[in-house]
């Protein structure tokens, strides 16, 4: 009786069940955080991974976060611009550090204030601003130049991001959801900045959710989520989770 009383809950694992529609491939892509560099490599190593297999309707899914932190957030934009107009099967959620970007580039000096504790510093400096007029400028100079150096191509195609996309058996988000709520009725603001309340939670969802947002040092596969934020501002490792049907593999720069 007491083994019963104090056996440990088990977790379901929908993930091992998960499985995206026949004839279809996808390559979700985790936070970049302006390493243009890592996401060339990674974006290489797709494109030969999917000349490799056999035909199916391809398409790569970007889980954002892809400025701040790193050294060349403009170079991103540029190298996602580039191969979404090469290939078009490409698509992108808006992160919280995107959301952000959009609101410092108003002007909002709050905005810009926040932006640049959140590791925006290294956004601006990678566009046309020296860091000698970085330094000299204060926060209200710096809140009027920035919508003179964010190009207005690169806001109106981050305008453009989604919130969540659904294949199959998987949800794509940039952060997590709100555990409890259907997925058409999920916040932005929880779909891009939430953590702990999702994380914590051990029961299915509708869909197995594939997210960024929370730094591992590896892939997390929990029974109801996927996480693929491995850090690639700093560890060099920017990781790709790989579907197809009922299969599940990685691809990382790593190696």
């Amino acid at each position: 009786m007491l083994k019963r009383l104090f056996r440990k809950k088990e977790i379901s694992r929908p993930i091992d069940s998960a499985t995206i529609p026949e004839g279809r491939r996808v390559y979700a892509i985790g936070d970049v955080h302006g390493r243009n560099d890592l996401l060339q490599q990674l974006l290489d190593k797709i494109i030969k991974d999917d000349g490799e297999r056999g035909d199916a309707e391809s398409e790569i899914i970007f889980l954002r976060d892809l400025v701040d932190r790193g050294p060349d957030s403009c170079g991103v934009i540029d190298t996602a611009m580039q191969i979404k107009a090469k290939l078009g099967d490409i698509r992108f959620l808006m992160g919280n550090h995107e959301e952000v970007y959009l609101s410092a580039a108003t002007g909002d000096e709050k905005a810009v204030r926040f932006f640049n504790r959140i590791g925006g510093r290294e956004t601006i400096l990678s566009y046309e601003i020296t860091m000698k007029e970085y330094m000299e400028l204060d926060m209200v100079q710096l809140a009027q130049r920035i919508p003179e150096i964010f190009p207005q191509s690169h806001i109106d195609f981050i305008a453009g991001f989604e919130d969540q996309i659904v294949i199959g058996d998987y949800a794509f988000v940039h952060a997590g959801v709100r555990p409890g709520v259907k997925l058409t009725e999920q916040r932005p603001k929880d779909l891009r900045w939430i953590r702990e309340d999702f994380l914590a939670e051990d029961e299915p969802h509708e869909k197995v959710i594939v997210y960024g947002h929370t730094i591992n040092e590896d892939v997390v596969e929990a029974g109801n989520r996927i996480g693929i934020d491995t850090g690639a501002y700093y560890s060099e490792k920017l990781t790709a989770l790989v579907l197809e049907g009922a299969e599940r593999r990685y691809l990382d720069t790593s190696a």
